[in-house]
């Protein structure tokens, strides 16, 4: 349908809107659910510099010995990439 100024109108009912409204706002939160369990692991880390982490090992002592290690490279207390053979001040022996 064409109006007289030339704009089509659109055919919307109230159910239809607000049924579109509250799928957008349902699925916004989901989404920010999400990115918020992200930010929420991130937190819980420490920056690369705080532990003195470098990409090399210091002796036998390496990040894929250590107990926080994650394969293939992350470490839970540690936050950004992780060089297996990589070694910071709270790297502990795997028992």
């Amino acid at each position: 349908m064409t109006t007289s100024n030339g704009w089509q109108s659109l055919n919307l009912s109230r159910r239809g809107l607000l049924s579109g409204v509250a799928l957008a706002a349902g699925g916004g939160a989901l989404l920010g659910a999400g990115l918020s369990a992200n930010i929420a692991v991130a937190a819980n880390k420490v920056p690369q510099k705080t532990v003195s982490y470098q990409p090399t090992p210091k002796g036998n002592a390496r990040c894929d010995n250590c107990a926080q290690w994650q394969p293939p490279s992350s470490c839970k207390l540690v936050a950004g990439a992780i060089s297996p053979s990589g070694w910071c001040s709270i790297y502990a022996p795997k028992s």
